[in-house]
């Protein structure tokens, strides 16, 4: 069966980007594969379980509704502690008018958010835990 080997994202600046995605899911950048191996590519630590990201170096330009993204599990944590940590890192919220407003009451248990190159990303989880 064929599996996900890693995921891309396009970037303009990876080392900003690397840096954000690092502290944001506490993974570790993989060792070089050979000499002159400078691609930031990301792994889940040892004993954790996840698909690695590389920071793709790209001039495209970004989709206000892209037709791929990530979605986070906050865990354990709150979700709009989780959400406030993502943004000290350098995201940002996003107006996503397919979802109600995330501060209205009965709203669903996530927010979209976009990484510090753009990239849009969702984090779900609970509220008030």
């Amino acid at each position: 069966m064929t599996t996900i080997g890693q995921i891309s994202l396009g970037v303009t600046d990876d080392k900003r980007a690397g840096e954000f995605w690092r502290q944001a899911l506490g993974y570790v950048r993989r060792p070089p594969r050979y000499d002159g191996d400078e691609w930031i590519v990301l792994e889940p630590p040892p004993g954790m379980s996840g698909s690695a990201i590389a920071m793709d170096v790209s001039e495209s330009p970004l989709q206000e509704f892209p037709r791929v993204h990530l979605d986070l599990d906050a865990g354990d944590r709150d979700l709009d502690e989780e959400v406030d940590r993502l943004i000290r890192l350098g995201a940002r919220r996003v107006d996503w008018r397919h979802y109600p407003a995330e501060l209205e009451p009965g709203a669903p248990p996530y927010v979209v958010l976009a990484d510090p190159e753009g990239n849009r990303f969702c984090v779900s989880g609970q509220r008030g835990h």
